[in-house]
């Protein structure tokens, strides 16, 4: 289970189609669900893939006025402080599902990520402001990779993703190559292709 997406400008048709075949990729399992939200606006394109009745299903959600969303995918185990604080403020939302986490960031802005506990990855949308907020857990658990090219910004769990939708990136880094044999795992954020690179943790 995981995120993908694609942020550019364009045309709806393509990146839709791409995003499709990106969120097929991590089909692993007939039991997943899955599900995506477009924003022309925006040209922010993110599907997601999660365990049904997971913390993370139900995906996207959104404030009370619509106008932020949120897809998260992972786990959060919250402060129950922060959530009755929420509630005490008139926000409503299923303790058991990511549905508080965007009522967190309606009220601390960006310190809402301070509050989060555990292991995911996340896309923010805040379409007030016209900001996109791309994030991960602070030991980089809840894996992105990404590319980024004058056309756009694409991310996603699980690279195979990325290299199915852009075929140029099919190559191999072979100073990563070496260090996968000697250290067991590629260093500084790179990947086994060069042009693929992982959010660091915290990001």
């Amino acid at each position: 289970p995981g995120i993908v997406g694609i942020i550019s400008k364009k045309s709806r048709d393509l990146n839709e189609h791409n995003l499709r075949i990106m969120i097929n990729c991590m089909m692993h399992e007939p039991t997943y669900n899955s599900g995506s939200y477009l924003n022309d606006q925006l040209g922010v394109y993110v599907g997601w893939v999660c365990h049904r009745d997971s913390f993370a299903d139900g995906m996207p959600v959104f404030n009370e006025q619509k106008d932020m969303v949120l897809i998260f995918s992972g786990e959060n185990f919250p402060d129950h402080k922060l959530e009755e604080d929420l509630k005490r403020q008139g926000h409503e939302f299923n303790p058991s599902r990511a549905s508080s986490l965007i009522h967190l960031y309606e009220e601390e802005g960006d310190d809402f990520l301070r509050h989060l506990n555990g292991w995911f990855r996340g896309l923010l949308m805040d379409l007030r402001k016209r900001i996109t907020i791309l994030f991960n857990d602070r030991y980089g658990l809840g894996r992105i990779y990404y590319y980024e090219n004058t056309e756009g910004f694409y991310f996603s769990s699980e690279a195979k993703s990325l290299l199915k939708i852009l075929p140029e990136l099919r190559k191999l880094d072979f100073i990563s190559l070496g260090e996968m044999f000697s250290c067991g795992c590629v260093l500084q954020n790179r990947t086994l292709f060069p042009s693929i690179y992982m959010l660091p943790g915290g990001s």
